[in-house]
């Protein structure tokens, strides 16, 4: 209790726990690593809270092989496959979630990255989302270089997503058709382009929780403040469908270390948020200030309002 009550006053002082350190939280009484990490979240983060929506634009026929994702080439789930949505598709979708509060919404897409063709098309309905609602238009799409992320940012994009997904270490046992330097490397030309970067990572694909530490730390150095933590929802059809799902002490435990490594950072619980049995709100008072409403890219959400007003009886403002 001592250990936890100094580092938490180490944090609140402005030192950046090392990775020793944080791996001493593995064993803290959880309820009181908890209530510490959303003492820091209040301290560097006030009550704000980030909420935005994602729309699958392209789904399906991924050539890369992570094990976790549906829609993979090398996956065997039954899933809906399309190509890029058309404008009015994106451009509705934005409206309809912007109606409903939400000011942030993502355009997601399947593959390595888009084509340069597909990406105009996308430009043009970044640019009638924010002349029609005003919304904040983050995408998602795939390992782009420096050009193509300049084209995003004359569109008046807002944020790029490129997720981590996991350690260093283990990466390679997630995915071989593109490796861990190549996600660096994307994240870093979006900065260079001037992009604010939104990267987490996916937890219960099998990693330890030094794993996930070495992540967080790692998106520490990339200066990323806005870290969805996702959690596996085993997918029947994937490579990890037989994978144990976490459960809400785990989770709660996770975002609580996050807090403590990223303290000024909008911890965003994401993908497999509907699998706690609480819809997350346990987590939310230990470190997490920011969620994806609706649906996610291939599995079920929850609704915009509800969420909203989870948000707000737990006394948070939605950014």
């Amino acid at each position: 209790m001592e250990m936890l009550q100094k580092m938490k006053n180490d944090v609140l002082s402005g030192k950046l726990i090392g990775k020793e350190e944080a791996l001493a939280l593995i064993d803290a009484p959880l309820d009181e690593l908890c209530y510490a990490a959303n003492e820091i979240r209040n301290f560097f983060c006030g009550n704000s809270f980030d909420l935005c929506t994602i729309i699958n634009g392209k789904s399906g026929r991924c050539s890369e092989d992570c094990k976790y994702c549906a829609q993979s080439v090398f996956s065997h789930s039954e899933i809906k496959e399309y190509g890029l949505l058309d404008e009015d598709k994106i451009v509705s979708a934005a409206k309809y979630n912007n109606e409903r509060g939400v000011s942030r919404y993502s355009i997601v897409t399947s593959g390595k990255a888009v084509s340069d063709a597909e990406l105009d098309k996308i430009c043009e309905s970044v640019r009638k989302i924010i002349s029609e609602t005003g919304m904040s238009v983050c995408v998602s799409l795939g390992l782009l270089n420096e050009t193509q992320f300049a084209k995003l940012k004359s569109a008046g994009v807002d944020r790029i997503h490129n997720n981590l997904e996991t350690s260093r270490n283990y990466f390679s046992k997630i995915c071989t058709t593109h490796g861990y330097d190549d996600k660096i490397s994307a994240i870093k030309a979006a900065k260079k382009a001037g992009f604010f970067v939104c990267s987490g990572g996916l937890m219960g694909l099998g990693e330890s929780m030094e794993d996930r530490i070495d992540m967080a730390l790692e998106l520490r150095e990339l200066g990323i403040r806005s870290v969805p933590v996702n959690m596996l929802d085993p997918i029947p059809g994937t490579a990890l469908e037989h994978n144990k799902i976490l459960d809400d002490d785990e989770m709660r435990r996770i975002v609580a270390i996050f807090r403590f490594i990223l303290p000024d950072a909008f911890i965003r619980l994401a993908g497999g948020r509907r699998l706690l049995g609480d819809h997350g709100k346990k987590c939310f008072v230990s470190g997490a200030n920011a969620a994806i409403s609706g649906d996610m890219l291939t599995t079920s959400g929850f609704s915009i309002q509800s969420d909203i007003k989870m948000i707000k009886e737990l006394g948070y403002e939605v950014v």
